[in-house]
């Protein structure tokens, strides 16, 4: 089972329904037992770095999460939720993240600024995948090129060790991120179509 957190940020309604449709059982969910128990765990998240951090906090998750992970459970954390993953953010002031991928979370626009590209803010809509590891598990169903939905301003940097896959919209931006049993998707595989629940089948296929 699918263990889907439920800590007040992300969309978590179309995750679980992109879940049945491919035909895992999940659950949504903020009870600590539940998650224990689950065969697999997603992190979603949508808004703001740090609240979101205090709001995983307050709910008591962290202890929890920090043990599913050193258990080998199967992790993802989706958009905000994979931001979460790494070990400090520098959105509206610096922010600890729960540090199981090396590397910090950055603005793209000082850097667009810096290469004198004009490019919008947040980074929203369809863009392709570059494949750098095509031998990692949570790619086996995905072709080069295939495209996927993004919706951010922040990236991931400094995190080359865990880098799967990447997109380009001005800097090259970090699109599927990997250590261990711990997965993170910079874009929506949930509103991915055919590319984003296959690489939800791939993450529900590991042991």
């Amino acid at each position: 089972m699918v263990a889907i957190i439920d800590y007040g940020v992300g969309n978590l309604f179309s995750i679980s329904r992109s879940f049945e449709f491919i035909g895992e059982k999940c659950v949504v969910t903020n009870d600590c037992k539940v998650i224990s128990s689950a065969s697999h765990i997603v992190l979603p998240g949508v808004g703001a770095f740090g609240d979101a951090m205090k709001k995983l906090t307050a709910a008591g998750l962290i202890p929890t999460l920090d043990e599913c992970v050193s258990n080998g459970i199967p992790f993802l954390g989706v958009c905000l939720g994979m931001q979460l993953l790494y070990e400090k953010s520098y959105e509206y002031g610096t922010h600890d993240g729960l540090g199981y991928l090396k590397g910090e979370i950055y603005p793209i626009q000082p850097d667009l600024v810096d290469m004198n590209i004009s490019l919008k803010i947040p980074h929203m809509g369809w863009n392709s995948l570059k494949i750098l590891d095509k031998n990692n598990c949570l790619m086996r169903n995905t072709k080069e090129g295939e495209y996927v939905y993004f919706v951010h301003s922040f990236y991931a940097k400094n995190c080359s060790e865990s880098i799967v896959a990447t997109t380009e919209y001005g800097v090259e931006v970090p699109a599927v991120t990997a250590c261990g049993n711990v997965f993170g998707c910079q874009f929506h595989p949930e509103k991915s179509g055919k590319c984003g629940l296959g690489i939800l089948s791939a993450f529900a296929e590991l042991s």
